[in-house]
C-alpha cells in the first residue's frame, strides 16, 4: 500500500472543485443505515461522489489516503443553525443597530469554515439576516468560501410582535411596522406574500416562529402567534414553491396548529407532551430537539448581565425543560433527527449535543443516525448525504475510536471530507 501523505490531502481543501479520484483506507467505517460499525474498508471516490465501498485492507502498491487506525463517519448533517446572524454575546441585544450586511456576511464565512471544520458538512440555516446565508451558500458552492452545504431559509416568517419580528424592543420612533417582505405577516393572504419573498429571494425552504421564543425581546415564551389559518396558508404556499416548513416551537397549542398543519419539522418541542406525541406520529412530523439550546441557555441566563432580565426569565422557565421532553418522546417513538440551535451556542461546538442526547436516553449509535441518515431523509437527500455508500456524496468524517461506545469522539474530528475535499480539525 502506497500512503498518499496527509499534508497532500489537506491541500486538496484549496481547491474549489470536488476531487477528482481518492481512495481512503478506513481501519472502521459506521452503517448509518444499520446503525453499527462495520470492519476496514476502502472508500473510492471520483468527482466528489463515493463511486465504490469495499471490504478490506488496500493492495500492497496501491495509493490510498491512509485512515487504518480510525473511523469513518458519514459527514454529519445540523438541521438547525443561525449562521450568519448572531452568536451568543452579552452584546447581541444591540448589535442590531450598528451592524449592516457586510458584517453579517462576513461572521457567516467565520461561522461556516467552524462548522465544516468541526464535521459537519451539511447544515439547514433556519433564520438569517440581510440575505447572509443565501449569499453564503451560493460562495461555497462556487468555490468562494468554506464551508457545508447550506439548505437556508432565509428570513424566519413571524407575526407582529412574535419571535423573529426583527423590530421587538425598538422605540416607536425607530421604523417599527415590517411587514411580508421582512418575514411579518398578518393573516393568510400575507402569509402567501410573505412565502413568496423567500422564494424570491432563494431561499431553500421556510422556517416560522409558531410560539413564542426564548431569546426574543418579548415577554411570553410559549403563546402561539399564529392563527390555524394563517398556519395553513404557509404550509400550502410552501407546497406550491417546494418548500418544506420547519416550526420553532416551545408551547404546546402552537406545536398542536403546526402539525396539523403540516409542518415538515417542529423545532425545539419544549413542552411537546403525551397527547401531542401521537398526533406527530400521525402526521409524519419530524422532531429536531436542540438540546445544546437548552443547556447553553440554562446555564447563561445563571450569568447576571449576560441577558436581558426578561430573556433570562424565560430561559430559566423553558429551557430546563428541553431534555426531560426530549427522553420521553424518544420513548414514544417520536421521530427525531439532529438539530443544535448552534448561534444561541457558538458555531464549531455543534457535536456537543451528541452527548446530550446520550445522556437523555438514546443510544449512541441512534444519536449519530439521527445526524446522518434521518436528517438526510428531512432535507429529502436520502440517498445523497448521510451515508457512505456508492452514488452518495463523499462527505466523511474521520475520527479516533469508537462512536457508538463514546459518543464525544465526534467532538474532535481528525479530517473532514467534503465532496471528496479533506479539510483538517478546528
Amino acid at each position: 500500500m502506497r500512503t498518499l501523505p496527509c499534508s497532500l490531502a489537506l491541500a486538496i481543501a484549496l481547491a474549489a472543485d470536488p476531487a477528482a479520484a481518492l481512495t481512503l483506507a478506513c481501519g472502521q467505517v459506521f452503517d448509518s443505515q444499520q446503525g453499527k460499525l462495520l470492519g476496514p474498508h476502502l472508500i473510492e471516490i471520483s468527482d466528489g461522489r463515493i463511486t465504490a465501498v469495499r471490504a478490506g485492507r488496500a493492495e500492497a502498491g496501491s495509493e490510498v489516503v491512509d485512515h487504518s487506525d480510525a473511523t469513518c463517519v458519514p459527514g454529519l448533517i445540523d438541521l438547525h443553525t443561525h449562521i450568519s446572524n448572531f452568536e451568543s454575546s452579552p452584546a447581541r441585544y444591540v448589535e442590531g443597530f450598528r451592524l449592516n450586511a457586510g458584517d453579517y456576511a462576513l461572521r457567516a464565512a467565520l461561522n461556516a469554515r467552524k462548522t465544516l471544520r468541526a464535521g459537519f458538512t451539511t447544515i439547514r440555516d433556519l433564520g438569517e439576516t440581510e440575505g447572509a446565508s443565501i449569499a453564503l451558500r451560493s460562495a461555497i458552492e462556487q468555490g468562494i468560501a468554506e464551508g457545508p452545504r447550506i439548505y437556508t431559509s432565509g428570513k424566519s416568517i413571524a407575526t407582529t410582535g412574535g419571535h423573529a419580528d426583527p423590530t421587538n424592543g425598538r422605540a416607536r420612533s425607530l421604523p417599527n411596522q415590517p411587514g411580508p417582505a421582512d418575514g411579518v405577516i398578518n393573516g393568510p393572504e400575507q402569509a402567501y406574500e410573505a412565502v413568496r419573498y423567500r422564494y424570491k429571494e432563494g431561499a431553500d425552504l421556510i422556517k416560522i416562529t409558531a410560539t413564542g421564543g426564548v431569546l426574543s425581546y418579548a415577554k411570553n415564551g410559549l403563546n402561539p402567534q399564529f392563527s390555524q389559518a394563517e398556519m395553513e396558508a404557509i404550509v400550502a404556499a410552501a407546497r406550491d414553491y417546494g418548500f418544506s416548513v420547519a416550526a420553532h416551537a416551545h408551547g404546546k397549542e402552537g406545536m398542536r396548529r403546526a402539525i396539523v398543519a403540516g409542518v415538515t419539522t417542529i423545532e425545539h418541542g419544549s413542552f411537546m407532551d403525551a397527547d401531542l406525541f401521537p398526533l406527530m406520529k400521525k402526521h409524519g412530523t419530524w422532531y429536531v430537539p436542540t438540546l445544546m439550546a437548552g443547556w447553553w441557555t440554562a446555564t447563561k441566563a445563571e450569568e447576571p448581565g449576560y441577558y436581558p432580565p426578561m430573556i433570562a426569565a424565560k430561559a430559566k422557565a423553558i429551557s430546563p425543560q428541553m431534555t426531560s421532553t426530549f427522553a420521553n418522546a424518544y420513548k414514544a417513538g417520536v421521530k427525531i433527527a439532529f438539530g443544535t440551535d448552534t448561534g444561541v451556542s457558538p458555531h464549531g461546538m455543534n457535536a456537543r449535543e451528541f452527548a446530550l442526547m446520550v445522556a437523555a436516553g438514546m443510544p449512541p449509535a441512534e444519536a449519530i443516525q439521527s445526524a446522518t441518515l434521518h436528517a438526510a431523509e428531512v432535507l429529502g437527500a436520502k440517498g445523497e448525504l448521510g451515508v457512505i455508500a456508492a452514488g452518495a456524496h463523499a462527505d466523511i468524517v474521520v475520527i479516533e475510536g469508537n462512536p457508538t461506545t463514546d459518543v464525544t469522539l465526534l467532538e474532535r474530528p481528525l479530517t473532514t471530507y467534503k465532496a471528496g475535499v479533506a479539510y483538517g480539525p478546528l
